[in-house]
């Protein structure tokens, strides 16, 4: 655990003795499975994730039970929401669920937030990684509030393609709809359009990218 941690965590030789003592006791490995829901907003202050393989993905959800991407936290990435008690300045209700089989080091919310009372490396690291997050929570909203669907929908087709490595995207139109904060219908109508363009192929439960260039004249 100390290899990892040291790792993961940048201010790691800037702590007390005492202080990496307390990471490496206190911090856990946990493996949760795809589909679960870690985080639902409120007092639920599961503690700092670290990433260790799989995909983690925060969203908003509405009163009508819609439900917004904010971003998703990726291997060697940090998960510092899952630890809203720790974050004073939080006031919204952020929800974070498994995407894929997904592992992770759990450390205890109460450890970090003692060490970054003391630590000015840690608090420091905090404060930044909170910065990056709130800049994907903002380009998220920026999307949703300025940017046509149609817009919306090839970004999302070619950052995930990217994301893969892979041209073929294997979510169903309900999966995309969640990803992208809209309704089924609107992404299956989209991707219609799409199809009959000769940007996409459907398939039950895939999207294929077949030209990309095309996708892209919609970001224009």
């Amino acid at each position: 655990m100390v290899d990892e941690l040291s790792l993961y965590l940048p201010f790691w030789d800037k702590l007390t003795a005492a202080e990496q003592r307390q990471l490496q006791e206190r911090s856990v490995l946990q493996r949760y499975k795809k589909g679960t829901i870690l985080h639902r907003g409120g007092n639920d202050c599961l503690g700092v994730l670290q990433v260790k393989s799989g995909r983690l993905r925060t969203y908003l959800l509405s009163a009508e039970g819609r439900e917004i991407t904010l971003f998703h936290v990726l291997p060697g990435e940090i998960c510092l929401l899952s630890a809203s008690c720790i974050l004073n300045h939080i006031t919204f209700d952020v929800f974070i669920s498994v995407e894929e089989d997904t592992e992770v080091i759990r450390i205890p919310a109460d450890s970090m937030a003692q060490i970054s009372d003391t630590n000015v490396y840690a608090e420091n690291f905090l404060y930044k990684m909170t910065a990056q997050r709130f800049s994907d929570v903002m380009q998220a909203l920026q999307q949703v509030l300025f940017m046509g669907f149609d817009q919306r929908l090839a970004t999302f087709l070619l950052e995930e393609s990217a994301r893969s490595g892979r041209p073929v995207i294997h979510m169903t139109h309900e999966q995309i709809a969640r990803e992208v904060g809209s309704a089924r219908e609107v992404v299956s109508r989209t991707a219609r359009q799409f199809a009959e363009a000769g940007w996409i192929s459907l398939a039950r439960g895939s999207i294929t990218l077949l030209d990309e260039e095309g996708l892209r004249s919609q970001l224009d």
